[in-house]
């Protein structure tokens, strides 16, 4: 089997209140293999807010594409490492590792449709049903917006609710969270995230505050840039610290494991550089008993945490129109059950790139 093309664009989805409050859309930049045996393979990276999408395509189209054109596309691991080792001055991060990620989920849709079985299935699979935590709780969600949202993913049987911490007073933030949980009652249980919005003082006394709460996690109280920093956090405070989603490579995921920064890594799979490198990390991370719960894109990090004995949740923010995927999992009693189909198990509806296309 050959890889004959790859076709990219950028899709603009409009999104819906009250995310819309923070983010009125987030881009997907697609990419599409075709093969000369007629199997094709769909992957995509998501641009929160649509940064960078433009630019992720461009790399990915001038640099990584022509790698991949006329090799086998079941030799997924070696064209990671071409695509990979391919710029050796651009460190595979942000742009570059977007770039990966999309073209890798492609290359893994191919081999799991090749061998027709679902992608969790042929790594191994552990379990067929993952929990999922509801997440949301922007800053510019009003009180009503904050519950409204919490009261819907409880409604779906979501017993985890995430929720955004970022005023500049602690004890603004103390009050929002506990608001939720008189809402919400101790079925659902809390986690915060600061979005690396904090230093380690203003991390140290926002959990003081928020310890009574017996939150599952504190996520990003500080830089992603700075992991002696996270661990400075992680080992002075109360609560759990969750981080990841703005790290790319298992050799990031390496330190933070290797200075106890956190006791959950949260991998996005369309920005560290894949499946493949998010399979990696965490294999890394049972080897330190740390939980694995990947952020967004639950379609496709079903399939990570269902091969992976140190999964624990996927992060459903309930965003995506019912006219972009065929295929997406719905949400029952608080799981989503990982589909059954071959490849990652999602599709392009028919018409979503006349739609959705701005690029």
């Amino acid at each position: 089997m050959k890889i004959t093309g790859i076709e990219t664009c950028v899709l603009t989805i409009p999104t819906v209140k009250p995310i819309a409050l923070d983010y009125p859309h987030h881009k997907l930049v697609v990419a599409q293999i075709a093969t000369d045996d007629g199997i094709t393979g769909l992957g995509y990276s998501m641009a929160f807010g649509g940064g960078g999408a433009e630019a992720i395509k461009v790399y990915l189209d001038t640099r990584l594409a022509p790698l991949l054109v006329g090799q086998d596309p079941l030799f997924v691991e070696r064209l990671w490492e071409r695509m990979f080792r391919g710029d050796r001055g651009i460190k595979r991060q942000g742009v570059a590792a977007y770039g990966i990620s999309a073209l890798d989920i492609g290359l893994w849709d191919i081999a799991g449709k090749a061998a027709r079985l679902p992608l969790y299935k042929l790594w191994g699979a552990v379990t067929d049903r993952v929990p999922a935590y509801g997440s949301g709780g922007w800053p510019g969600y009003g009180v009503d917006d904050l519950l409204g949202e919490a009261e819907r993913y409880a409604k779906r049987g979501c017993r985890y609710y995430k929720m955004k911490i970022h005023h500049p007073d602690p004890r603004e933030n103390r009050k929002r969270v506990e608001a939720v949980r008189r809402a919400l009652g101790d079925g659902v249980r809390l986690m915060v995230d600061a979005n690396q919005k904090l230093d380690v003082l203003g991390a140290r006394r926002q959990a003081k505050l928020l310890e009574d709460f017996d939150l599952v996690w504190f996520e990003e109280p500080v830089l992603a840039d700075d992991p002696a920093a996270c661990a400075e956090v992680a080992q002075s405070i109360a609560i759990p610290v969750a981080t990841g989603e703005n790290n790319y490579t298992r050799f990031e995921f390496r330190e933070l494991l290797d200075r106890k920064a956190a006791r959950y890594l949260m991998p996005d799979v369309c920005r560290a550089n894949g499946f493949s490198e998010t399979l990696k990390i965490g294999h890394l991370a049972a080897a330190h008993q740390v939980a694995l719960s990947p952020h967004v894109v639950h379609e496709l990090s079903l399939h990570v945490v269902g091969a992976l004995s140190n999964g624990f949740l996927v992060e459903w923010i309930d965003w995506t129109p019912p006219d972009l995927f065929d295929g997406m999992p719905a949400c029952e009693d608080g799981h989503f059950r990982i589909p059954d189909r071959p490849g990652h198990g999602v599709a392009l509806a028919r018409g979503a790139i006349e739609k959705y296309r701005t690029g």
